[in-house]
């Protein structure tokens, strides 16, 4: 079996490439606002995913990482509305992201069945 933190960090390593190629497809004007703004969120997730995966807490760096992928989905759809982004590439954008997601909420989940309190802390 493959270690789950490296499948995790390869998924986000493809969204962040797909990321980078599609926000240089946005308009000059849009690339100091709401790229800069989804490349923080993008290095941001990074950076969580890194530190829940080292913390012997997990719970709470969990919980960040997750809000910052709901953040990160609202700012796709925030280009799509503005028409940045055609529907298919939201399509393709969404799942790659989704894709992390789910796999951050298995994670959540396993370790809230790890916790001694049977997941009472996680909710």
């Amino acid at each position: 079996m493959k270690d789950p933190h490296l499948t995790l960090m390869t998924k986000l390593e493809e969204l962040d490439t797909y990321t980078h190629k599609v926000l240089h497809q946005f308009p000059r004007l849009e690339r100091h606002l709401l790229c800069a703004e989804m490349r923080a969120s993008m290095t941001c997730i990074l950076r969580q995913t890194v530190i829940a995966w080292k913390r012997r807490q997990k719970t709470a760096a969990l919980f960040d990482l997750d809000i910052e992928i709901a953040i990160f989905r609202s700012l796709i759809r925030k280009a799509h509305r503005l028409g940045y982004i055609k529907t298919r590439r939201l399509g393709i954008w969404m799942r790659h992201t989704n894709e992390i997601g789910n796999i951050v909420g298995g994670w959540i989940k396993h370790e809230a069945e790890k916790s001694p309190k049977g997941g009472a802390a996680m909710r």
